[in-house]
């Protein structure tokens, strides 16, 4: 007899874990189950007639079940504060994570609510107010909230991140020379915020429009939690206007949304000065951490595309927001 081959990443039948999934939360016998997205973690679409679900089975080795449950216990928090966000749901015996045993070993699966509403990068301004107020919402609800994950810090963020980029590549190229030089001058301006003057808790990390559901123009469902951890809560505003800025090549229409995200959000809480301040450089190591995110996943996730010229259109990116916004790297 043959022994099977090892893997590192298999893709569940999506009509056995739909029979996994109606015997664990005793869904009806119309159950059905779809691939949505296989990336960074693999998304099935779970209908049970009229009710939608989404199962998130996430790579082997990517988040410890600990992690997960921080995770959760995150949203379920974000939940009982009444905040806009889609929540996991407990099996028949009030299990939120399922021990899935695949080919390349345990994987992790969570059941989710179905964010209302779709995705779009073409919003509104007046859209963009929306997803400003219900940002500070969650951020009323996650300041001083701490997570026992990840503190997006200098040393998370920016050193560990350009150690993993530059043993990736491996070679000396101009794009990680700028990542270094980068790298030095945020470390100093981070070192050099006034501490008590920055809101700290639970970041979600990855506010963009891929992230969140829009119904009807008038009610924002925030999603995919996957990288939250503790940090300032200016990062996840920082990083909504650079992704804001990438998809949105009309400098013009760029500026009047974030000048509606901004008010919106301050229609609900106050960005402090030193927050503004702060908000030019902040998604710039965010961006050098996901550089090394692709690179560190790149068997399970990036292959198809994490080449050289990948790193220059991300660092082109980094490049554009810099010029916006009038920064000089020193």
């Amino acid at each position: 007899m043959t022994e099977k081959f090892p893997v590192i990443n298999s893709t569940l039948s999506p009509n056995e874990l739909g029979k996994l999934i109606q015997q664990k939360y005793g869904l009806s016998g119309k159950t059905e189950c779809s691939i949505f997205r296989l990336a960074m973690n693999h998304l099935y679409i779970v209908s049970d007639r009229e009710n939608k679900y989404v199962f998130r089975v996430y790579t082997n080795n990517w988040r410890t079940k600990s992690e997960i449950q921080e995770e959760l216990r995150l949203l379920l928090h974000l939940k009982d504060t009444d905040r806009q966000v889609a929540f996991p749901i407990a099996d028949q015996s009030n299990q939120y994570i399922q021990e899935i045993e695949a080919s390349e070993g345990t994987r992790f699966g969570v059941l989710f609510s179905y964010a209302k509403g779709t995705k779009t990068a073409k919003f509104s301004s007046q859209t963009s107010f929306l997803i400003g107020q219900a940002l500070a919402k969650v951020h009323q609800s996650t300041e001083n909230f701490e997570l026992k994950r990840m503190s997006y810090n200098t040393q998370n963020l920016l050193d560990n991140s350009v150690f993993r980029i530059k043993k990736f590549f491996n070679k000396n190229i101009s794009e990680i020379e700028f990542l270094e030089k980068m790298s030095t001058f945020l470390t100093l301006k981070i070192q050099n915020i006034d501490k008590p003057e920055m809101r700290y808790g639970s970041v979600h990390l990855d506010v963009w429009f891929d992230n969140l559901h829009i119904d009807d123009e008038k009610e924002i469902t925030f999603f995919d939690f996957d990288f939250c951890g503790n940090g300032y809560l200016c990062f996840d505003i920082s990083y909504f206007l650079f992704q804001l800025l990438a998809t949105n090549l009309n400098e013009a229409e760029y500026q009047e949304k974030a000048e509606s995200f901004l008010k919106g959000y301050e229609t609900v809480t106050v960005i402090s000065a030193e927050e503004k301040r702060f908000l030019p450089y902040a998604c710039l190591a965010i961006m050098t951490y996901y550089i090394s995110v692709q690179c560190e996943r790149f068997d399970y996730w990036t292959n198809i595309f994490l080449n050289e010229d990948h790193l220059k259109r991300m660092v082109g990116n980094l490049k554009r927001w810099i010029s916006y916004n009038k920064i000089e790297i020193e």
